[in-house]
């Protein structure tokens, strides 16, 4: 998950300065560097610990320190860590902004990417700092197969006027359409609506939209933009989404919908391991967020791997063992079963026993690579066209007031320009 990470981390590992750090070893280490890591739910301790072993057997002479971020900023954690001369020598989803810019990052060769499906994805000026091991369609629509024949809908929308369609004929058998959450620390799961409308109404048309707003030729408070967040916001006002949802946290908003407390459930498709293995007592199934005129339109986000610093004791050995860790089959099947992973390496095929609402999910993917619907995932963007440092967070803030009726859709476009020059100075 981002990746982006889709669920609370576990407030484990050791803060700057504090326990020593659990330790998973090759035989006969002659250099030892430390692992930057995070826990979910999903990808708990033994997971990482099976996963770091599985590398470390590839590549001799390495041992590995496990550090595990100990809260939902994995980047400010490796931020903090850098401030105190202690930055991990490999790092496990941590954007690259800012480090790569400083020098701190070494960059991956044409020939190391070669196993990669999109070897340049998440570039910054030209160079890979973070192996692009692994997409995520953001959102994908999950739904409650139940609750749509309950409200005599017989197919998924194809359009979005269908889908207010539906989102109505939800509401008027007392079904909240949409399961939105947002509260506490996970104030970034209330960002998939914004993040689906974003791509059918500003990405679906202008694929480089940010890189045009860092040239300030286009503005967060333009036309297009503003059209993408008036949509959530009617979707709030119409009742589709229920604003006392965004007090969830992450984990207790994926079980309200499992609770049917909601028919859909915009989310990134690490959702559908979770959805095929706790099996709630209905049908999951799975379609994209549509557009206007019904045009395909897949927002996407592939990167998420690893990097290496560029102080590692060994930066050719922590590169090696880098790409040994992202590259494992075992490994890259342990993330497909775990978090619903997508991994883009080439040659790469996921376990044949996954459940259907894995495999729609990744169908979803499949027909964006083929009918050319791949954008990019608005606040997962990486690389030279991606939002500053801090700016995804106080979208993600935004969003709530925008849901909640607090600020308009002008006053949000109006809001993020401003947190964008402050963030830009």
């Amino acid at each position: 998950m981002v990746w982006c990470l889709a669920a609370t981390l576990a407030a484990a590992g050791c803060g700057v300065g504090g326990e020593k750090p659990s330790e998973t070893s090759a035989s006969g280490g002659d250099v030892t560097l430390t692992f930057l890591v995070f826990e979910t739910p999903n990808l708990d301790a033994a997971f990482w610990d099976a996963a770091i072993a599985r590398a470390s057997a590839k590549v001799p002479g390495v041992t590995i320190k496990k550090l595990v971020s100990p809260n939902v900023d994995r980047t400010g954690y490796a931020k903090q860590l850098d401030a105190s001369g202690n930055l991990p020598d490999i790092l496990q989803s941590v954007n690259p902004a800012g480090f790569a810019q400083a020098g701190k990052l070494a960059p991956f060769t044409d020939e190391e990417l070669r196993n990669f499906i999109a070897p340049k994805a998440g570039a910054i000026a030209g160079k890979v700092y973070q192996l692009p091991y692994n997409t995520q369609v953001i959102p994908v629509v999950y739904y409650n197969k139940d609750a749509f024949a309950k409200a005599g809908i017989t197919g998924t929308p194809r359009t979005y006027p269908e889908l207010l369609d539906v989102s109505a004929k939800l509401k008027d058998k007392g079904i909240t359409p949409f399961v939105v959450g947002g509260g506490g620390a996970d104030t970034w799961a209330d960002m998939y609506p914004l993040t689906a409308t974003v791509a059918t109404d500003v990405y679906h048309k202008t694929p480089d939209w940010l890189t045009q707003r860092a040239t300030g030729s286009v503005k967060f408070a333009g036309p297009d933009f503003t059209k993408a967040a008036q949509k959530v916001a009617d979707l709030a006002q119409k009742g589709y989404i229920d604003p006392a949802g965004l007090s969830r946290s992450y984990a207790d908003t994926e079980q309200a919908f499992r609770d049917g407390k909601g028919a859909m459930y915009p989310m990134g498709s690490w959702f559908a391991t979770s959805a095929d293995n706790t099996k709630p007592g209905f049908e999951i199934g799975a379609f994209p967020w549509p557009s206007d005129d019904g045009s395909p339109v897949t927002p996407t986000f592939t990167g998420g791997g690893t990097l290496v610093s560029s102080s590692a004791p060994n930066v050719g050995l922590a590169k090696k063992w880098a790409l040994a860790f992202d590259e494992d089959k075992q490994n890259n099947d342990a993330f497909v079963k775990a978090d619903g992973s997508i991994p883009a390496i080439k040659g790469y095929t996921p376990p044949s026993d996954m459940g259907p609402v894995y495999r729609a999910t990744v169908d979803i993917y499949q027909k964006g690579m083929a009918d050319g619907s791949i954008v990019n995932a608005f606040s997962q963007e990486a690389g030279d066209g991606s939002l500053p440092p801090g700016l995804a967070d106080k979208a993600a803030l935004g969003v709530q007031d925008l849901i909640t009726g607090k600020k308009s859709a002008a006053d949000f476009a109006a809001y993020l320009d401003d947190q964008w020059a402050k963030a830009t100075r």
